[in-house]
């Protein structure tokens, strides 16, 4: 690879460096999808690791704080932090095909006259990644990993995905993806873990993982993970919306895909230890969720009429639990997080919640919160296209269970109390979001949670 960049300054000194790229990532950084807490700015930026790919492209770890916002009034704002993968280009002068890649110019320190870009955007960063992956090895604090038994060509043609939202994939040749956690945490990503365990119980419903990167340096971490690209495959979501705008229904494919979901459920209970949660873990999950529902109502006040009614189906999760031992799930099972190759469903993105703990999205949960997520997600569809469809969703949640039950042996219905709690508890973590990011779509969880506070 030629060296194209500006004279650098010997070494990788953290102060030198933050003195160069700080002012410019601070600015950069808030503006990206995959950055948490949007409107806050960064008040404090923190260079944890730094290593040189190649000559005017670094690879970062950067812990950042930021203001929180207060839930009432004007007072008390503690920093909140994150750390972030990064990938650093710097130029004297960026080329017209990096223009969209652009982060900022550096004024200060040693490389001040620096152009700084996003160089995951650049094909040399993005090529060498997977000849990093395919001959594993040290690069600097970074360690590449493969599995022994795959054989990864050379020169794919790299490109970038620019429809996700809280992580980056690249593509190559459609023969793999690579999927590069932007805000990590300290310990083994699930997203890493579980495929690797489901591979080896045999499960051909998750693609297996056949490279992955990550760091030793601070902490254990990983930091992006190669995997087969399912060509042709269509997500759930978009084949949901297809069938609305169509008028066809969608209980064929719902019952399969139950059938699917039960089936990876098996596998992971075979894959992980499993638990028989007591009295008291029930009521600790629901006290959990009571205290969620408080303080989402604090934020949406449009979900207070619903409160009361919504803590009857918390305080039945309390008093009568559930029947089935809690066991690692998905954990963010939805529409969006399934693929349909052919006649046949595909389960991905076992990452969980990136915004919970990396430690609660490890812990062994119920497998009806991933089934209470999927009927949410038919809700979501059945809405997005007018006029509203409400017996298509309830086909479809009717067609997932029964598929379901088929495949398990048991029927995530006859655990009512369970499955109402869940689902209020992804209703008003929708109401949150949607509150804060989409308002025009709040009516969609105010609607279902509006119908959960009036069961009995």
């Amino acid at each position: 690879m030629a060296n194209t960049a500006l004279t650098r300054p010997s070494g990788l000194n953290a102060a030198s460096l933050l003195s160069s790229l700080g002012g410019p990532l601070r600015e950069w950084l808030p503006r990206q999808r995959w950055f948490a807490g949007k409107g806050r700015p960064v008040t404090n930026l923190s260079l944890l690791s730094a290593t040189e790919l190649y000559p005017g492209c670094l690879h970062l770890l950067v812990h950042t704080e930021r203001a929180r916002l207060p839930a009432r009034g004007p007072s008390g704002m503690p920093a909140t932090g994150d750390c972030y993968q990064l990938f650093v280009g710097l130029e004297e002068t960026l080329p017209a095909h990096l223009g969209h890649a652009l982060i900022g110019r550096a004024d200060e320190g040693p490389w001040a006259g620096a152009v700084l870009y996003d160089a995951l955007q650049d094909r040399r960063t993005t090529g060498l990644l997977l000849e990093r992956l395919r001959r594993p090895g040290a690069a600097g604090p970074l360690r590449f990993e493969c599995d022994t038994r795959s054989s990864i060509p050379a020169g794919l043609t790299p490109r970038l995905l620019d429809a996700e939202q809280s992580n980056s994939s690249v593509v190559y040749g459609d023969a793999y993806i690579l999927k590069i956690f932007r805000r990590v945490q300290a310990g083994m990503n699930p997203d890493l873990e579980v495929p690797w365990a489901l591979s080896r119980q045999g499960c051909t419903r998750v693609p297996a993982p056949v490279a992955w990167y990550g760091t030793s340096q601070p902490q254990d971490v990983t930091l992006g993970v190669l995997q087969p690209f399912v060509q042709g495959a269509a997500d759930g979501w978009t084949l949901a919306l297809q069938s609305l705008t169509a008028g066809r229904d969608f209980a064929e494919e719902a019952y399969e895909l139950g059938r699917a979901t039960a089936e990876v459920h098996l596998s992971l209970a075979e894959a992980f230890p499993r638990d028989t949660p007591g009295r008291s873990e029930h009521e600790r999950l629901a006290k959990a969720m009571d205290e969620r529902l408080d303080a989402t109502a604090r934020t949406v006040p449009q979900l207070a009429p619903y409160v009361p009614g919504l803590r009857a189906a918390f305080a039945g999760l309390a008093a009568r639990g559930a029947t089935r031992p809690v066991q690692r799930i998905h954990g963010d099972l939805h529409l969006g997080q399934v693929l349909r190759a052919g006649d046949r469903w595909l389960v991905i993105d076992f990452e969980g919640e990136p915004a919970r703990p990396l430690k609660e999205r490890r812990r062994p949960q119920s497998p009806v919160r991933d089934v209470a997520g999927m009927l949410r997600s038919f809700d979501y569809a059945a809405r997005a296209r007018r006029p509203w469809r409400p017996e298509w969703a309830r086909r479809c949640r009717d067609a997932y269970c029964a598929g379901y039950a088929a495949q398990a042996g048991w029927d995530p219905r006859d655990e009512p109390e369970p499955l109402r709690a869940y689902e209020t508890d992804r209703a008003v973590y929708e109401a949150l979001y949607e509150a804060k990011h989409r308002p025009g779509w709040l009516p969609v969880p105010l609607a279902a949670l509006a119908r959960l506070a009036a069961r009995r």
